[in-house]
């Protein structure tokens, strides 16, 4: 594989799904909890395919002229500026919706003529109305587990979809991204997922989120350079999780198990 194309440690046939997504036209819903790969899946196969790749990071305020475009003042005259989805329509290529929940409901119907068969987007500030070339394909993410009655993903918007859901690596993946990602030794990756499968199993713990395999790629990378493998732990991993003090201490005590400490 080219070196050029982010590393990606594949579960199942998500690789094939995407690919024949793309060439059949078909927008795709990426679902699955934080830090499990579904971001890196996307620029691994928007480099595979050799697609440009247009990511829009949602949040609350995000309207749907920072997806499409606005008029802009500059030079003592407006110009039209195209925003990310609309470069994505024009020029072909994937636009990437990260977190899409997190936008603005209202935000999203913008997408729903280029979401079904018609594949188009129409600026009504322009008076255009794009057709979406081949190369063109839409991709969305969200985490499931943030979902509630105020931040959902409308009906009428997920069946625009196909979907895939993303988890937790099994063990023996999460230590090959990690050996792959981080290029650390094979014992420590073992460790690191060790501590990682403890960690999601507390059960008298109150955390919101449970440590991904992101932060397991953080604390590898630490550990790497040379810091030591329990004080690496507490930076990528317990003080991200937690700012609980006592917490803290019952997640270090296992890291600290881990090492032999």
């Amino acid at each position: 594989m080219e070196t050029n194309i982010p590393f990606y440690e594949a579960s199942g046939n998500e690789m094939e799904v995407f690919e024949q997504a793309w060439k059949n036209r078909l927008p795709l819903l990426i679902k699955g909890p934080t830090g499990v790969g579904k971001t890196r899946f996307v620029a691994h196969m928007a480099a595979r395919l050799g697609l440009p790749l247009f990511t829009v990071a949602c949040h609350d305020d995000l309207t749907a002229a920072d997806l499409v475009g606005r008029h802009l003042l500059g030079d003592g005259q407006t110009v039209w500026c195209d925003g990310p989805l609309t470069r994505a329509v024009r020029e072909g290529g994937i636009c990437y919706l990260d977190e899409v929940v997190e936008a603005r409901r209202d935000t999203t119907v913008v997408i729903h003529p280029l979401a079904d068969d018609r594949r188009v987007l129409p600026i009504e500030r322009t008076g255009e109305l794009l057709h979406a070339p081949d190369r063109f394909m839409l991709v969305m993410s969200y985490n499931p587990g943030y979902q509630n009655f105020l931040k959902g993903l409308k009906p009428s918007t997920r069946q625009r979809f196909i979907s895939l859901r993303f988890d937790f690596p099994s063990a023996a993946r999460e230590e090959t991204i990690l050996i792959g990602e981080a290029a650390c030794d094979p014992m420590l990756a073992k460790q690191l997922v060790s501590i990682a499968g403890r960690l999601r199993s507390l059960k008298d713990v109150d955390l919101e989120e449970v440590v991904s395999t992101r932060l397991l790629v953080y604390a590898a990378k630490l550990v790497k350079v040379g810091l030591d493998p329990v004080e690496a732990c507490r930076s990528a991993l317990v003080e991200s999780l937690t700012d609980d003090v006592e917490v803290a201490d019952a997640l270090l005590e296992v890291v600290r198990a881990t090492f032999g400490r």
